[in-house]
């Protein structure tokens, strides 16, 4: 049984990491073997998410003054919370890859910077790219129009290089 302090300590202790977090995502997590809860938080743990099994009403307390209160009325069930505190589809992306392999495992509630989504919506966020992918996205956005000129400015150089080598090929052959 849990102590008060017992329970005002978890509940600072999620307060702390939904302030921190990007995205938070509730998944129902009946039906799942302690082996597979095991795996789960080991995956999670590999992507620095945070997660958490809670109360659903130690939950609410948690999350009332965060922006992820909006995720307070949905709580219902045994649910584990997971937190995302850098990248906001890490969370998603563990949760959605683990759920293929786990028909046990349901994502139930989806919260992206202080916005609700849809439980389907997971997916589509698990399939952001990541930090990283985003910036070479964009420096190869930014790279393009470079390259397109250099090539552009070369071009008549190497016209002039092959008709001249198209001349002494000519040359040699007669």
């Amino acid at each position: 049984m849990l102590t008060l302090e017992n329970k005002q300590a978890i509940v600072e202790e999620v307060t702390t990491q939904a302030v921190n977090a990007q995205s938070v995502i509730a998944a129902d997590y009946s039906g799942l073997s302690v082996g597979d809860m095991t795996a789960l938080r080991a995956s999670a743990r590999q992507a620095g998410i945070y997660l958490r099994v809670v109360k659903n009403t130690l939950a609410r307390r948690a999350l009332a003054d965060t922006e992820f209160d909006c995720m307070c009325e949905s709580l219902a069930g045994q649910l584990v919370l997971a937190f995302s505190p850098v990248e906001p589809a890490a969370a998603a992306r563990v949760l959605t890859d683990f759920a293929k392999e786990n028909d046990s495992l349901v994502i139930k509630v989806v919260a992206l910077r202080g916005k609700l989504l849809e439980a389907a919506d997971a997916d589509r966020l698990a399939r952001m790219p990541s930090k990283d992918e985003s910036i070479s996205i964009l420096m190869a956005v930014m790279k393009a129009p470079v390259e397109k000129l250099v090539r552009t400015l070369a071009e008549p150089n190497n016209k002039l290089a092959r008709a001249i080598g198209a001349v002494r090929d000519q040359k040699q052959a007669a």
